[in-house]
């Protein structure tokens, strides 16, 4: 089933509901945000002569336009190539080269960067920026029926960010997207029509992809006006609107939970607005958690998947994370949760056999939220998908209530004296000390050792810097001896890639440059 059909279904039984904001003023309702995707699909396969199963790239901010953009590519049978409207011209070049997209939704803002470039995209017939004369061209002509689409047809070509070369093209079907959104709302949330989804991640990303489930319930879709993620901005805009939701990188939960905190501790203003917060692609420290239920209540929702499954392998719910009473509370909050209802998780070593509960392993998934593979890439395909299921890449250790707590990327683990050494738990104990902000802890080599641990730690805003003996003194209270830090490198902020994720590769290279290869 094309998931173009999500739309086409609700505006015709709630045509008039509103469907796209810009911050608190409607722009269209479901009827109009359904004829404008008919009209761009209609461009696209008539006047442009795209064919079926053809990508149309996306290098958008997150604007009122995207999703009319998405919609209308889907609408028309094409696939989807949403590109981080962060990537450098060049990173954006290789995805257009790669995909061989045959049009391109570029913003107006980001135009500049990217056209010199597109004579190395042969397969390219024309760009359009939405607010220009070429985009109204598109929203005049005539529309077009949806086109049918097999569940195992291309919808989405996502490409990972690279962080150690090449980034591959994920193929997300339309299969792939169906199950995420029947897990959602099996396993998030449930939406209703008053309901609100903000979009102050990347839309090209998490928070485009929770798009599904509130187009199907007719739901309210709000783009902040400053186009991404402001504290202050998105709790006015939850006040406003009420009954909000988002998807957040931790990064983000930590930084609206200070402002709230912030707020509260200012005004005495309850929080208001805010009904659902996911948070997932990158770890929730405890400390971080336990202080967004303390400031906000139970709100929140973790999610863990990968663009291989998109947002959907497992899930820690709102009561699990609000049961302070349960006896495991403080090993489940740690967690990532339990399976999602349509896929099977397991831990398994490096041979595929399942290991016994407690046990850290590789975390294996199945079921039909899975990729199709990475663009003709058949052995980077045949590499991570092995006899069904999904190699994910990431360590962790099940429980025997099936609660998944991972313990970092398999190419991140430090193996110091023969013992593995898990970056995450230790970064879990230097984030308890209230002077730090941040941290990131990589293995540096060693003759002796073979690897031993060091921490980059960014100081909080304000606050004097920490003293490696405290650091250590906490360490040595909470782990063992050997998995304590053997330097400590303070530092301003640590090195991110598009999507809040420490670049861990650059701090190695930051040990390398100093003689530490």
């Amino acid at each position: 089933m094309n998931v173009a059909q999500f739309l086409v279904r609700t505006a015709r039984i709630h045509p008039e509901r509103p469907a796209v904001f810009s911050g608190e003023r409607c722009l269209f309702d479901y009827r109009s945000l359904a004829s404008r995707a008919a009209r761009i699909a209609g461009h696209l396969r008539g006047p442009l002569g795209l064919a079926e199963g053809d990508r149309v790239a996306v290098f958008m901010t997150n604007c009122p336009e995207y999703l009319e953009v998405l919609y209308g590519i889907w609408w028309a049978g094409l696939v989807a190539v949403p590109a981080n409207a962060k990537l450098h011209p060049k990173e954006v070049e290789f995805i257009l080269e790669d995909s061989g997209a045959a049009a391109l939704f570029v913003s107006e803002g980001l135009a500049s960067g990217v056209l010199p470039l597109l004579a190395a995209a042969p397969a390219l017939r024309q760009a359009f920026a939405p607010g220009t004369p070429d985009y109204a061209m598109l929203l005049a002509g005539a529309a077009l029926a949806p086109q049918h689409r097999a569940p195992g047809d291309l919808a989405w070509l996502f490409y990972t960010s690279g962080t150690t070369g090449r980034p591959k093209g994920v193929m997300i079907t339309h299969r792939n997207l169906c199950t995420m959104s029947s897990c959602y709302f099996a396993d998030i949330d449930e939406v209703g029509p008053d309901d609100a989804i903000v979009y102050a991640a990347p839309m090209s990303h998490g928070a485009g992809l929770y798009n599904f489930m509130y187009v199907l319930k007719g739901a309210r879709h709000v783009v902040p006006p400053s186009g991404g993620f402001d504290a202050a901005e998105l709790a006015a805009l939850a006040q406003a609107l009420g009954r909000v939701a988002l998807f957040a990188a931790p990064t983000m939960v930590k930084r609206l939970v200070a402002h709230v905190a912030e707020t509260v501790a200012a005004t005495g203003a309850e929080v208001s607005g805010f009904k659902t917060i996911v948070y997932g692609g990158g770890p929730m420290y405890v400390e971080d958690i336990r202080r967004a239920l303390d400031v906000m209540g139970p709100r929140f929702v973790q999610i863990y998947g990968q663009g291989e499954s998109p947002m959907t392998i497992t899930a820690l719910s709102r009561a699990q994370l609000a049961e302070r009473g349960h006896p495991r509370w403080a090993e489940r909050i740690a967690s990532v949760g339990v399976a999602q209802a349509l896929v099977e998780v397991r831990v398994a070593d490096a041979h595929g056999r399942t290991l016994p509960a407690g046990e850290t392993g590789e975390v294996l998934v199945r079921g039909d939220a899975v990729m199709a593979g990475y663009w003709r890439n058949p052995q980077a395909s045949a590499q991570t998908l092995r006899d069904g299921w999904l190699w994910t890449g990431d360590l962790g250790a099940m429980d025997d209530e099936g609660f998944l707590t991972l313990k970092d990327r398999s190419k991140d683990v430090i193996v110091s004296g023969g013992s593995n050494i898990y970056p995450r738990e230790v970064e879990e104990v230097l984030l308890k000390h209230p002077a730090v902000q941040e941290v990131s802890v990589i293995g540096r080599k060693d003759a002796e050792w073979g690897e031993v641990v060091v921490a980059f730690v960014v100081a909080g805003e304000g606050r004097e810097r920490v003293g490696a003996q405290e650091l250590d003194a906490l360490c040595l209270d909470h782990i063992a001896r050997f998995k304590r830090p053997k330097e400590y490198r303070f530092v301003a902020s640590l090195p991110k890639n598009n999507y809040g994720k420490v670049l861990k590769t650059e701090l190695r290279a930051l040990l390398d440059a100093d003689g530490h290869a």
